[in-house]
Formats: C-alpha cells, structure tokens, sequence
C-alpha cells in the first residue's frame, strides 16, 4: 500500500514550493485519468514544445482501457514514475475526464513529498491536487492540460507562473472572455469586497466528489475557494453547492472565485440564469466576497492557479492577485 500521511496527524503538512521550469526541462506528460486519440496526443506534444519545454510521455499514458487511460496501477505507475525520475522537471497532464479519485488511495505521497515538482492539469485532476496538496503541503497547479487550446492568454499565464514571474502578480479577466456574447462569460460581483488567504479549489464535480472522505478540501478557513464546471444543468450545480455547504464550513472561507460555468448543451439559452440564480442562492448569503466569471475553466483563455498561495481576491473589479511567487 502507499506511504499515506492522512489520518496519522491532524497538522498540516509545511507548504512546499516545487522548483521553477526553465527553457529545455524535460517534461513528464502522463494520463492519470482518461485516455486520448493520437491526434490530440500529437496537438499535446507540440503544446509542450512550444512553450520550450521537452516531452517525455509516460509509458502506459497513450493507453485506453473503456473511459480511462489504463489500469490503476499502470496510471498509478506513470504518476510514481514522473516525481520519481530525476531526470524529470513537471508533471503535465494530458486531459481530465475521469478516474483520478479512484487513484487517491493508493498514491505514494511520501515520494512525492520528497521529490516535489510542479504538477498540472484541471478538471478531474482536481482530486490530485487536492490529495496531494493536502497530504504533502505541495503547491500544485490548476491549469491547462497538454492537449488544451493555448491561447496568448493561457500561454502567458502558465509561462509567468511556472517559471516564476515577480510577485504581486495580477490576473484580471481576458479581453476574448469580455467579448464573447454567451451570457455565460459576463463577469458578476455577486458580493462586493477584498479577500485576502490562500488558494484552494477547482473543478465543483471533482471537490463534490471527494467531500466527506479523507480526500477532501480539509480545513478552508480564511482561504479563497476557487470553483469551475462545465455542462452541468442548474439542478446539480444546487446538489454540488449543498454538498459542499453540508460536509465543509463553507462560510469560513474569505472569499469565493467562480469561473465560467459554461453549458454548451442544448438547454444552455435556458439554463444561464437559473445557474445563477442557484449560484447567488446557495453561495450569496455567506456574506464573503464573491464574484462569477474569472478566466478559468473549460474556455479557451484559462489562467493557471497555484493550490495554497497567498492571494488577493477584489471582487468589484473580478482581479486576482498572487501576492507570492508559486516557485522557488
């Protein structure tokens, strides 16, 4: 069984920087949860080249195995693999889609732990980053996959935060997201008011998932909880929040950043304002600063937030500032 640190102590685990990327790093690129097409297995490794960096796919990584990427153990192997081997700078996950919780038991976060890197992804990669950050005090990296569409926007975000750019550092929201005419992408000061605490979150179907087991958020008091999702109809947006309001102390948090919800099904004209209306039901009456419409999620332009920094969320001008550097 792996080296699990859940449940032996009730102190969190000492913050751990990974080191920054630099041009020419050897880069793992592994499946965790899903598998894909060779085509978007080629669209992620020009991905990775292009922003300098050198691709080395793990070995059971271009697998398929009916929704996943491979057996447990063979996705459980490439993960070990890449904080293993020196010789490897990141972890860079190729897709979300499904499966990675159900590796959370069997993870070796004692290696992890001693061999701490940067770690990438988003969506169902959301239960790694919030074992690992939890188990290990790892700063991970909610950002975009390997095989996502790197905008100007994605790109410059990923390359300053994981190479190191000088801190403050302010994020506000794209101007392409501005544009768009999807009522889904309207930004939205929901509660007014500055947050200041460290960052903790992702993907709401992923933090649903994992609440109530030993894999959850854990203690979110004073942090800013950020959220995404994506095709998801109003009702179940409700059932996730009330999960999360049910199995956490939401109201301790310091403030709350929403993504975009996008719904690009057939009943998206209908669903905008009814998930709205649930976001402003089941998150409003905390009281914290809360804003919809940040650029993160599944959109093009993604910005890449760091698990367990110290940041500062203004709500009434929806700007995230990183107040420090995610590297070292």
């Amino acid at each position: 069984m792996a080296q699990t640190m859940l449940g032996k102590t009730a102190v969190r685990p000492k913050l751990i920087k990974p080191k920054r990327l630099s041009p020419g790093d050897s880069v793992a690129i592994i499946a965790p949860a899903s598998g894909v097409s060779p085509e978007t297995w080629d669209r992620a490794i020009k991905n990775i080249e292009s922003l300098g960096f050198k691709p080395v796919v793990g070995k059971y990584a271009r697998g398929r195995l009916t929704f996943l990427s491979g057996t447990d153990k063979e996705r459980l192997h490439d993960l070990h693999w890449a904080f293993g081997d020196p010789k490897i700078k990141a972890v860079w996950c190729v897709r979300g889609g499904g499966g990675a919780p159900r590796l959370l038991p069997d993870i070796d976060y004692a290696l992890i732990k001693k061999n701490p890197k940067i770690l990438i992804g988003f969506s169902d990669i959301t239960a790694l980053h919030v074992a690992i950050h939890q188990n290990c005090g790892l700063v991970t990296f909610h950002g975009p996959v390997a095989s996502s569409e790197y905008s100007d926007y994605t790109k410059t975000h990923v390359m300053n935060v994981l190479t190191g750019t000088a801190s403050p550092y302010k994020i506000s929201v794209s101007e392409f997201n501005k544009t768009k005419e999807s009522p889904f992408f309207r930004t939205q000061t929901l509660n007014k008011g500055k947050a200041r605490g460290r960052l903790i979150g992702g993907n709401l179907s992923l933090l649903a998932a994992v609440a109530g087991t030993k894999y959850a958020l854990g203690d979110i008091k004073d942090k800013i909880l950020f959220i995404e999702e994506v095709n998801e109809p109003p009702y179940r947006i409700d059932r996730m929040l009330t999960q999360l309001r049910q199995s956490t102390d939401l109201g301790s948090v310091a403030g709350i950043a929403l993504g975009v919800f996008e719904d690009t099904s057939v009943s998206a004209g209908r669903s905008s304002n009814a998930i709205m209306d649930v976001i402003r039901d089941r998150l409003g009456d905390l009281g914290v600063p809360l804003v919809y419409g940040l650029s993160f999620g599944h959109i093009r332009d993604n910005l890449t937030l760091p698990y367990g920094i110290e940041a500062e969320l203004d709500a009434d001008n929806a700007v995230l500032t990183y107040l420090e550097s995610a590297v070292i």
